[in-house]
């Protein structure tokens, strides 16, 4: 038998893939400033300090959910958050729908939650149910809503992120029943299968975990490691919505979702995808196409999914479950948000 030896590897060059594996997020997201400071200095400029705010601003909910998530697990009560989510599959779909729809969280604040749910091995039908209908209302939002589109709009928001959410969760249900879906997590995420002894096997709760060093230990390196996940996630995230408030046009959107008809609400749903800026700034936008003839159902397609699609919350889907999830999770967004629209406006004729 002959051997031959393979050449050694470059050291340089696997220092590099190291370091492409572990940092690539944070890469991705230098590279893409480095980019706009070459070309368009102001704006590189403009977007670093809107990202350094937003970050800011979404500190407060990230902060609660991150020390939410890492005292559940030094606690061990999560196995206790896990068996709000289990039981009926229809109960547990319609509690997941409702209360993401009602949660005070923003998309980017209740990811650490959606993270550990489905670590724990909780029913991805119950999680999706949650994710789909989190970034679309909440109680301020549905007060801003209120004051520029009517409250019958935000009381119609409402019901249709509730609704996508039930039809998200009951999709998923089938299609987990066909087999598929088994484990939605990504690899370097968590492990579904494997955590969910947790729900089976809920262990002793210690509520003051502080008075044992292994726990606090555990809290440490939770906390720590949520943290950093989150943080190179939503910097690229918020990056991103920053050059796309930049660079995309509103003439272009008003253009595109003006008009009457069903044709707006398809038309309305798919640029909600990319041309959504955020919950706040697109309110005013919507506002004023309702004004000039826009269809309001067309508008409510295009919250809804905007809202659900928005970079953040599909990038921290993205970075959390594989592809088929991901993928999943834009088709039921789309689907759901284009039959929302087309109720409300037949509702209103």
């Amino acid at each position: 038998m002959i051997y031959f030896d393979l050449p050694p590897r470059n050291p340089v060059l696997a220092g590099a893939q190291h370091l492409w594996d572990k940092q690539r997020v944070w890469l991705i997201a230098l590279l893409i400033l480095l980019i706009v400071f070459a070309f368009d200095y102001a704006q590189g400029v403009s977007s670093s300090v809107f990202t350094l705010k937003a970050l800011q601003g979404t500190a407060p909910f990230l902060l609660l959910s991150i020390g939410v998530a890492a005292y559940a697990g030094a606690t061990g009560a999560d196995s206790l958050i896990a068996k709000a989510f289990t039981g009926s599959p229809v109960s547990m779909i319609v509690f997941a729908a409702v209360l993401g729809g009602l949660s005070p969280f923003c998309s980017c604040g209740v990811i650490p939650l959606i993270a550990a749910l489905l670590a724990m091995g909780v029913p991805l039908s119950g999680v999706m149910a949650f994710w789909l209908a989190s970034p679309v209302i909440d109680p301020s939002m549905f007060v801003l809503t209120s004051g520029l589109l009517g409250f019958e709009f935000a009381m119609a928001k409402t019901v249709a992120a509730i609704g996508l959410g039930l039809f998200g969760g009951f999709t998923t249900y089938a299609l987990m029943g066909a087999g598929y879906f088994a484990n939605p997590l990504r690899p370097d995420v968590g492990n579904g299968g494997c955590a969910a002894s947790t729900v089976r096997n809920p262990s002793h709760v210690v509520w003051k975990f502080w008075q044992e060093q292994p726990r606090r230990a555990k809290f440490v390196a939770e906390a720590q490691s949520i943290t950093l996940f989150l943080l190179k996630w939503l910097t690229l995230a918020f990056l991103l919505e920053r050059l796309m408030l930049a660079y995309v046009p509103v003439d272009w959107i008003a253009t595109a979702l003006g008009g009457t008809g069903i044709m707006p609400i398809i038309t309305a749903t798919f640029v909600g995808v990319p041309a959504y800026l955020n919950g706040y700034a697109a309110l005013p936008l919507v506002s004023g196409l309702i004004e000039q003839g826009m269809a309001q159902g067309a508008g409510l397609s295009f919250l809804v999914a905007g809202g659900v699609t928005s970079l953040p919350a599909a990038i921290a889907v993205f970075a959390l479950v594989k592809r088929p999830v991901f993928a999943l999770y834009i088709v039921l967004a789309l689907s759901g948000s284009m039959v929302s629209g087309m109720l409300f406006q037949l509702w209103l004729i």
